[in-house]
């Protein structure tokens, strides 16, 4: 096993407060109690989001004032909830948040709006529905994602109850979580016992960056696998799991203008048995807490570890740290990444219904109550199950035949037709929420994708190909949240009305899209795609898809 490199360069801010106080419980009970504190440190607000909370305020309101407002991200492996803690964040999200649920690309919900006084009850509730937020953000691993789809393949529970697994075993043993939370009481940090405290697992500094885990079993690549971490594709053979290709070094974090930051796709390393998927998880989990990079936070994932030291180096890295050879790669091949809409029929002989959900955003709007919906099939039918999807779509599961029908007539009765639900092009566009919540965020995304979404297939008809799924993704920032680098079709934020033009991802998200322009700005988007729909209608052969043809003849000019 290597041992790692020391670098003589400063350890970054983050790492020395995590150094300081390693139970992560900075002075937040404390900032909690005191009712004239509007917002929490800025040190504190680092710890936070070890416990799956940013601290935020409203940017539409700056002009003004700042008006200090939280987000909170549960951690919910897999995207599974029972309809009874369904309507628990069904019931805070109105009660505390700004009435609406967001669904996140990493199958969690998130809460906006949330002001300093509910965050302490809006918490406890969670944790009292045997939910939690423990390790939905920080420097430790996140949401661990599963396929969600009873369709797949029967094997779809066994690799479920493996992601629970894995996310249990990668949790951060502090206990400022429950001290914080669940007790309301502040740890004394200058305690002996605090300031001495290590992670078994994560170690005193825990990671250099987050950390992200996905299984998948194919053809489907619903969790878009690649931009992983770590990745465990499961091996089916005569209708049985038999393990898992382990992927590694994915990630779509990058930074406007410094080159050494990038999109990458994670490599597919080796075969493991299904029984040491801890072990690996646990192994590839530390190879990053050793050698990732800690004094340059934009340079700290564990991409550019592999990146740099090689696939090879890794491989062998993992192998002396879980005690045996990882097994050449398995066959395997995905060929789609769309989630399932309207009303299938599982392996297991029960009902599930695929929700698209406009930009991931459960709300009511107009004549479309999703939100009140999904909370009346919730309240009349509390045996059925709700996942949330990659895609930010919802799927009501483990619906028996003497439901299926009451469920169509309750979810039509608030505006939602499960037949009918939207257009190819609306359901195959994502977003991440970008203004006015997030801080980081220098263009607009949710609230300006859909009406652009509009304005394209009204281009695209124009020049003779309507109907046509393109996947658009867009993010208000570089960071990539929403994926855009696996994109067909991927908008970047650059400032405000101006944004990054990525083009060639494809349909299964086994590829990563190119810069086509550093560049456009909101006026400029339809005529640059009016030039590429008038030359794909032209050029495009039998069947093919708009990214592959991006892929194969804008990329060939490029070289050229």
């Amino acid at each position: 096993m290597s041992e790692p490199s020391i670098s003589d360069k400063p350890l970054t801010r983050n790492e020395l407060l995590k150094q300081g106080i390693p139970t992560l419980a900075g002075h937040i009970a404390a900032t909690l109690a005191d009712p004239a504190a509007e917002c929490f440190s800025s040190d504190d607000e680092q710890f936070l989001k070890f416990h799956g909370i940013y601290q935020q305020d409203d940017r539409d309101r700056r002009k003004i004032a700042k008006h200090y407002m939280f987000m909170i991200r549960g951690r919910i492996p897999g995207g599974v909830l029972s309809a009874a803690q369904y309507r628990v964040f069904d019931d805070l999200a109105t009660r505390h948040g700004n009435g609406t649920l967001r669904i996140t690309t990493r199958q969690s919900f998130q809460f906006h709006g949330v002001v300093k006084r509910g965050l302490g009850p809006l918490m406890k509730s969670i944790n009292d529905a045997l939910v939690d937020t423990l390790a939905a953000c920080g420097d430790v691993n996140r949401n661990v994602m599963a396929p969600v789809v009873p369709a797949i393949s029967a094997a779809r529970q066994e690799v479920y109850e493996d992601a629970r697994r894995v996310s249990e075993a990668l949790l951060p043993q502090t206990k400022a979580y429950h001290s914080i939370w669940v007790e309301g009481v502040q740890l004394n940090v200058e305690d002996a016992a605090n300031r001495e405290f290590v992670d078994p697992l994560y170690g005193k500094q825990y990671l250099p960056r987050k950390f992200k885990a996905a299984f998948v079993i194919p053809p489907s690549n619903d969790v878009d696998l690649y931009a992983n971490c770590l990745g465990f594709i499961a091996i089916i053979e005569d209708g049985r799991l038999v393990g898992y290709n382990l992927a590694a070094g994915g990630g779509m974090g990058r930074s406007h203008g410094n080159e050494a930051t990038y999109p990458r796709m994670a490599d597919v390393v080796g075969f493991l048995p299904k029984d040491k998927v801890v072990d690996v998880a646990r192994a590839v989990l530390t190879v990053h807490r050793d050698f990732g990079d800690r004094t340059d936070r934009k340079h700290a994932r564990l991409k550019y570890v592999l990146q740099e030291r090689g696939v090879g180096w890794f491989r062998s890295e993992v192998e002396a740290r879980v005690g045996f050879r990882l097994g050449p790669v398995r066959p395997f091949a995905f060929t789609s990444q769309s989630d399932l809409l309207g009303w299938h029929r599982g392996l297991d002989g029960r009902w599930f219904a695929g929700l698209w959900v406009d930009m991931g955003r459960v709300k009511d709007k107009d004549d479309q109550r999703l939100k009140a919906g999904l909370r009346a099939v919730a309240d009349q039918f509390p045996g059925v199950e709700f996942r949330l999807t990659a895609n930010q779509n919802i799927v009501v599961a483990n619906v028996d035949d003497a439901a299926k029908d009451a469920i169509t007539a309750v979810l039509m009765a608030h505006g939602v037709d499960v037949a009918r639900q939207s257009t190819r092009m609306h359901q195959a566009s994502i977003a991440c929420p970008a203004l006015p919540t997030c801080g980081l965020s220098l263009a607009e995304s949710e609230r300006y994708l859909p009406g652009l979404v509009d304005q394209i297939e009204g281009v695209m008809a124009e020049v003779g190909i309507p109907d046509e799924e393109i996947f658009i993704r867009m993010t208000g920032c570089p960071n990539g949240c929403a994926r855009p680098y696996m994109a067909e079709i991927g908008f970047v934020g650059k400032g405000p009305g101006r944004y990054q033009l990525w083009l060639g991802g494809n349909a299964t998200s086994t590829r990563l899209a190119r810069v086509h322009k550093e560049m456009v700005k909101e006026a400029e988007i339809l005529p640059e795609l009016r030039g590429l729909f008038v030359r794909f209608a032209a050029e495009r052969t039998p069947g093919e898809r708009f990214g592959d043809w991006a892929a194969r003849t804008l990329w060939t000019a490029a070289a050229a």
